[in-house]
């Protein structure tokens, strides 16, 4: 069994891809992180969240996740195996696919139908001008980590708040650990993403309890900074739970 850092490292370098790369790659996925997210998860540091670990799985081509990681999966039929049976496999299977007009191809479903109706002539509505965002009640730092999933929320006007294009949703602030510039009550805006930079603020969950804070490594160990001095840093601690909601946008 391999662990995560070592997998991803194996898989990313005999795609040819470097750290910078992979990083992009993720981002034309819709998962915006940095290099060093990459660097960090290689060294063991940190592991991706399961959203980030299977985009990666995909682009470099990892098609068992499970054989890649303990070594085998003795529910893939491929498994006893060696590459010529597996290659004679595959060539079955591609007579399969074309035998008898497609006999034992499994049925399509009804959207890839429509998409293959040459005919098919799409009627677009026009949307609302009207667009809101969701600002949820539960203030940060309030012992409150999952207030993403709650139905505790308001939709305020995009355009009557002034709201960022790429804002994902937004929270209250409280306390003054952030002060001078997060005060108590403000609402601030959140792009959603799963990692973040050395040095960005962004909107975190350690052991149930949510912060706002700035992003720093010490030592290979994530810590949670104030910007408020009176605060001292909170270290993310081997075995802690921390998840990253989202960076708050200036």
């Amino acid at each position: 069994m391999k662990d995560v850092g070592e997998l991803l490292s194996h898989f990313r370098k005999k795609s040819g891809l470097t750290q910078l790369k992979l990083a992009q790659e993720l981002e034309k996925n819709g998962v915006k992180i940095g290099y060093r997210s990459v660097s960090s998860w290689e060294k063991n540091v940190c592991e991706p969240t399961v959203t980030v670990f299977l985009n990666i799985c995909k682009i470099l081509n990892i098609s068992d996740v499970m054989e890649a990681y303990f070594g085998e999966n003795t529910s893939n039929p491929f498994n006893n195996l060696n590459e010529a049976g597996r290659k004679k496999a595959m060539e079955y299977i591609a007579l399969l696919e074309g035998y008898n007009n497609g006999e034992y191809l499994k049925e399509k479903t009804v959207e890839e139908s429509l998409e293959d109706d040459e005919h098919l002539h799409v009627v677009e509505f026009p949307t609302s001008t009207v667009s809101f965002i969701r600002v949820y009640d539960n203030r940060v730092s309030a012992g409150l980590g999952n207030f993403l999933e709650s139905d505790s929320y308001d939709e305020l006007s995009r355009k009557d708040h002034n709201v960022p294009a790429d804002a994902d949703f937004g929270v209250r602030i409280t306390g003054d650990s952030m002060q001078p510039i997060y005060i108590n009550g403000q609402i601030v805006w959140v792009h959603q993403q799963e990692t973040l930079e050395e040095g960005q603020i962004g909107i975190f969950e350690l052991n149930g309890d949510c912060y706002c804070k700035q992003l720093h490594y010490e030592n290979q160990q994530a810590q949670l900074i104030s910007i408020n001095k009176e605060y001292a840093p909170i270290t993310v601690k081997e075995g802690d739970f921390f998840r990253t909601f989202g960076r708050v946008l200036s």
